[in-house]
């Protein structure tokens, strides 16, 4: 981390790419929804690629084929309501927290930082997930991309958060995965640091000029109680 930050006194996590390995239950609800119109499958690896900016653009690609694709909005309005019930049938089926999750959680929690879950994630799947991996209850907030107008890369779900905890933006730190996260964060006003694996919608990761980059949850809590140490030193 940057010695300019303020120490850190909340922090805010993205979901799928970051806490959770969620990619195979959606490659599989993607490719059911495809054969269910007659179109072909698509790689695993390539959809994961497609996570990023909510389900209606997961779809859309899913069609397409192609990251920048666009699909026939009628077709579109076909396959959302397919994706949206296979994904419920599979989700959680395959997802895992990545290796460090829990360690970096179990972390935060004993320093008594708040923690907040920032998804483009609808609420309705987020809130499942979050409980099936047994994670929910490190979690004071949960903002999922249907719980406000806006979502990530717009600041609006970063600052919601920050406010709920009564925060400033430079005092809580994003941890995430995507571009979504960086500029989100960028926005808001808040520090980000980037995972080393993740989705990313095919960038590399130091492309993405977060504040820094972590190989674990569990290196991502050391930064933050690093700095909330430092602010109790200095009062």
């Amino acid at each position: 981390m940057r010695s300019e930050f303020a120490p850190v006194r909340a922090v805010m996590f993205d979901l799928d790419g970051t806490l959770l390995d969620s990619a195979p239950d959606i490659a599989c609800a993607a490719n059911r929804m495809l054969a269910e119109l007659g179109l072909p499958q698509r790689d695993p690896a390539m959809i994961a690629t497609f996570v990023g900016k909510g389900i209606a653009k997961l779809v859309q690609r899913s069609l397409a084929g192609c990251i920048d694709g666009v699909a026939d909005a009628g077709l579109v309005e076909r396959a959302l309501p397919l994706f949206e019930r296979f994904y419920e049938e599979e989700s959680g089926r395959r997802t895992r927290t990545y290796p460090g999750v829990v360690e970096g959680l179990t972390m935060l929690a004993g320093s008594e930082l708040p923690l907040a879950c920032v998804t483009n994630k609808s609420e309705r799947f987020t809130h499942a997930l979050l409980a099936a991996t047994d994670i929910a209850r490190f979690f004071r907030l949960v903002v999922g991309g249907d719980t406000l107008s806006r979502r990530k890369p717009d600041p609006l779900p970063f600052l919601h958060a920050c406010e709920h905890f009564g925060v400033a933006a430079r005092e809580a730190l994003v941890v995430g995965d995507s571009y979504n996260d960086v500029e989100g964060a960028r926005a808001a006003g808040c520090p980000v640091v980037c995972v080393s694996y993740g989705y990313r919608e095919g960038m590399p990761v130091d492309s993405l000029q977060s504040d820094a980059i972590v190989d674990s949850l569990e290196e991502a809590a050391r930064l933050a109680i690093g700095t909330q140490a430092a602010r109790e030193a200095l009062t």
